[in-house]
């Protein structure tokens, strides 16, 4: 269970919600990873302070070592930094900032290549949805990935249907089970098949406390990368929803 905060918070609202995670019940760690995401500013900050078996995630990292790349963070300092995973290729960048899929391909291969863990964003627009290329659009994305990578061991694939990233819409448990199982086909047939039992596919958009457990109970569905609800409370309850497997 990944939490992305996105571009929000402060110091004083960031040490908020590191408390209320740091006093939350969860399952064991054998039961539920749990990686929270805040903006690169904080990633000290919530290192230094949040409980240790609770894992930080930087929300991107440039495509190769550093160097005069103004404004860029590389792996190379996350490294450094003790941060072991990073969230590359999310629909936000894709989509406002233009990354490519061959540009993200390249940045999860450097990643890896530098020793960080990746949870790398695969997911289709509405429009592409209703025109019914939801999966020859996620398996491009996903193809751009493979041709750069060989070793998945590291690496954790977050489905998000853009149309359903803080709008509210969720992707139905039946259209999340659908997009997964066909996301593993599509590994079992282009990687290999213990690759495809393995990597963890989570899902992504509009999860919340009140969506999590049905959602959770679907056999594809490894987990969540949660947005919104992970910078509230709730967040707690949708790691517990791990539980669901777990009692499986």
């Amino acid at each position: 269970v990944g939490g992305n905060w996105k571009c929000n918070g402060t110091s004083e609202e960031v040490k908020k919600i590191v408390s209320t995670l740091n006093a939350g019940e969860v399952p064991s760690q054998d039961v539920v990873e749990v990686v929270v995401s805040p903006p690169f500013v904080f990633l000290q900050l919530v290192k230094s302070s949040l409980r240790p078996e609770f894992h930080v995630a930087a929300q991107n990292c440039w495509v190769k070592k550093g160097g005069a790349f103004t404004g860029e963070v590389s792996a190379e300092m996350l490294v450094n930094l003790g941060i072991p995973w990073v969230i590359l290729g999310h629909s936000e960048r894709r989509l406002i900032l233009n990354e490519s899929n061959e540009f993200v391909g390249d940045k999860v291969a450097y990643a890896l290549s530098q020793g960080l863990k990746v949870i790398a964003c695969v997911g289709e627009t509405l429009e592409q949805r209703e025109s019914g290329s939801t999966m020859e659009v996620v398996a491009a994305q996903t193809k751009a990935i493979a041709d750069k990578v060989s070793n998945w061991a590291d690496v954790v694939l977050a489905y998000e249907p853009v149309w359903a990233i803080g709008t509210g819409k969720v992707a139905s448990p039946a259209q999340a089970q659908e997009v997964h199982s066909e996301l593993r086909k599509w590994l079992q047939a282009n990687t290999s098949p213990e690759v495809a039992a393995t990597t963890r596919i989570i899902y992504g958009g509009s999860v919340s406390g009140a969506n999590c457990k049905e959602l959770a109970a679907k056999p594809d569905v490894d987990g969540f990368l949660v947005g919104g609800a992970s910078l509230k409370p709730e967040f707690i309850d949708i790691i517990k929803a791990a539980e669901v497997k777990k009692d499986a």
